[in-house]
């Protein structure tokens, strides 16, 4: 069965544009052409969410031109590839504090989320200024507010940024790393993970084609025995 919920950690920019002689930035310009094919791909399989870990509550620690220059590729891509998502029925939400973004970036991105509503094929989360510990305490802290005394797996689910989304059947990380960097650690309590080493401005339809096969051949279990 095609996973229906799949979320992408895009690692290997910044090695694909060294081992170029590239600045860092061009990797991440190419990484979201890489992006742009893995929506596609997406869709060919069937898979109706996805989540794109796009910037996380940590990486304000690299350099100031790097991070300066992801916020304007948040702020000048992302509403210029609205014919992409309205041609192929892609809605945005975002996942994450937005509010702290510059104002141009978080601009943009409430934008593109306003315009691409109607959209109905494909669900794109961008995690941005997004860590996993952070989502669970805000969730907790919102349920506290509202008076809610017992905390339970259901009402922190309840309370993220966007709950009506089910949770993660597959998490695919590029670029050789095998780890999760604080990414959907709540609702990757159950789901596959598989780790490519391609680096990520070379993904395109067949990564997304082998990650899927690869879950495609796991017995998922959830802590039962196969009946």
């Amino acid at each position: 069965m095609v996973p229906e919920h799949i979320g992408f950690i895009m690692d290997g920019n910044g090695r694909w544009a060294k081992a170029r002689l590239l600045p860092r930035t061009a990797g991440h310009l190419a990484g979201l052409k890489a992006l742009k094919r893995v929506i596609l791909a997406c869709i060919d399989e069937g898979v109706r969410y996805v989540t794109l870990y796009c910037f996380s509550t940590e990486n304000w620690k690299r350099p100031a031109d790097e991070v300066n220059y992801l916020m304007g590729l948040f702020s000048e891509k992302i509403m210029g590839e609205k014919p992409f998502y309205d041609a192929n029925g892609v809605r945005l939400l975002t996942l994450g504090d937005v509010g702290v973004l510059p104002a141009d970036a978080r601009d943009s991105l409430l934008e593109a989320v306003e315009a691409t509503k109607g959209n109905d094929r494909i669900l794109v989360q961008l995690a941005i200024n997004y860590g996993g510990q952070d989502e669970i305490c805000t969730a907790v802290n919102r349920a506290l507010a509202e008076g809610i005394g017992t905390i339970t797996p259901e009402v922190i689910r309840a309370h993220f940024d966007n709950p009506f989304i089910p949770p993660v059947d597959l998490i695919v990380r590029s670029a050789g790393e095998k780890r999760l960097s604080n990414f959907l650690l709540f609702d990757s309590a159950y789901a596959e993970l598989v780790f490519c080493d391609r680096l990520w401005p070379d993904w395109g339809k067949d990564e997304v084609r082998s990650a899927i096969a690869e879950y495609e051949s796991r017995d998922r279990r959830f802590g039962g025995l196969k009946k």
